[in-house]
């Protein structure tokens, strides 16, 4: 009979609420449509995503809110474009006369090839728990590009805003709820489904989908023989953030298919261990954003330096995914599969034991060596 893991239930919270405003929130970006975001005192704005700007949007924005638009983009971004340097994380970008929609879809897709330098705007710091702040967050867990117009609003009959936005037709998602949405997902994290599925080097295995309480991304638990789950023995253990080039399509750019299956094999081998497949794409940009990093790279930029193009980080991925799914599988210490030592340390930081580092490497071929060796050169990784 197989072994079976207890999985723990989930204790009763408020968090699904915070969860679903944010998630509904998410969903009207997408679409193109504005939302109303709660900032810190008292401050309350009309955002819109930068790659849904079009100029009635433009229009809508400013006449909603009461306000001429600005636009949010990463200080990042601001930096490789030549507009500004700072240390705050987002910076507000305003100009004399008019927003052009064109020239928000320049600023915020390095792909435009546009001389941010040239342009005559001017910038601010925006405050870490602003409106401006929490919009740019919203087009990050949208999968967008990180830049959103922002209206302050000043509209008189808005001192309500919730009436306000539902006499207007917009959701209204607090500030606070997206700057902790990442990891109140992760804490909310519930199996909620599991099977056997056996693989090509490893038959004997089991996988477990963990969700979100909001019905968010699903990530999955590969379970591959039989790991000891006694407390004080590590589990053998690999983090996988997906990808669908490399995983599924064979991609030579990455390792990342090689890593997958290299993985399985390797503990099907030892007899035993746990592969976290994390719904965490490009290094957490996405799957749209990692195909326009793909193009900068064939335009001369390194994968990390193309990550920065789009404004992003060169590694946006969190990991209290993995280690609330590591604690609900019963597993308090692993020996990490991993090249990564910046993974090791942030799964520490998570309040996993991480015993060991195991290798876990393979041979480059001529369509990933630069993408290897900058992640060596820039990204610490031992090969």
């Amino acid at each position: 009979m197989p072994h079976r893991f207890e999985l723990i239930p989930m204790p009763a919270s408020r968090e699904p609420v915070s969860l679903l405003a944010v998630d509904r929130a998410i969903s009207e970006l997408r679409r193109g449509r504005p939302v109303a975001v709660r900032g810190a005192g008292g401050q309350a704005a009309v955002v819109l995503a930068a790659e849904a700007v079009t100029p009635q949007a433009l229009v809508q924005v400013a006449g909603l809110a009461g306000d001429k638009p600005a636009l949010a983009i990463t200080a990042r971004r601001a930096s490789v474009l030549d507009l500004c340097q700072s240390d705050a994380a987002v910076v507000v970008l305003s100009v004399a006369a008019e927003w052009a929609a064109e020239t928000i879809h320049d600023l915020a897709d390095p792909l435009s090839g546009i001389a941010g330098g040239a342009l005559s705007v001017t910038y601010r710091d925006a405050p870490a728990y602003s409106c401006e702040t929490a919009a740019v967050g919203l087009a990050k867990l949208a999968r967008l590009l990180p830049a959103a117009i922002v209206a302050d609003l000043v509209d008189p009959d808005a001192d309500d805003l919730n009436a306000w936005a539902m006499r207007h037709d917009l959701l209204v998602v607090d500030g606070g709820d997206v700057f902790q949405y990442e990891h109140t997902a992760a804490r909310t994290l519930k199996a909620v489904s599991e099977a056997k599925v056996p693989l090509l080097d490893a038959v004997d295995t089991r996988v477990i989908a963990f969700r979100p309480l909001d019905g968010g991304l699903e990530h999955l638990a590969i379970i591959i023989g039989t790991p000891d789950d006694t407390p004080e023995v590590p589990v053998l253990a690999r983090l996988h953030s997906e990808c669908f080039t490399g995983d599924l399509l064979g991609s030579l750019r990455c390792d990342c298919g090689d890593q997958l299956r290299g993985a399985i094999a390797e503990i099907a081998t030892a007899g035993g261990g746990v592969l976290l497949y994390l719904a965490q794409e490009g290094r957490g940009i996405g799957l749209v954003n990692k195909l326009r990093a793909y193009e900068l790279q064939d335009r001369g930029f390194d994968t990390l330096e193309a990550n920065e193009q789009l404004g992003f980080d060169a590694d946006e991925r969190v990991y209290l995914p993995a280690a609330e799914m590591f604690s609900r599988l019963g597993f308090t210490a692993v020996r990490l599969m991993t090249n990564n030592p910046d993974k090791i340390a942030a799964l520490k930081a998570c309040g996993v034991d991480v015993v060991e580092r195991v290798p876990h490497a393979f041979p480059a071929n001529r369509h990933n060596e630069d993408y290897l060796k900058t992640k060596a050169a820039r990204g610490g990784h031992l090969f």
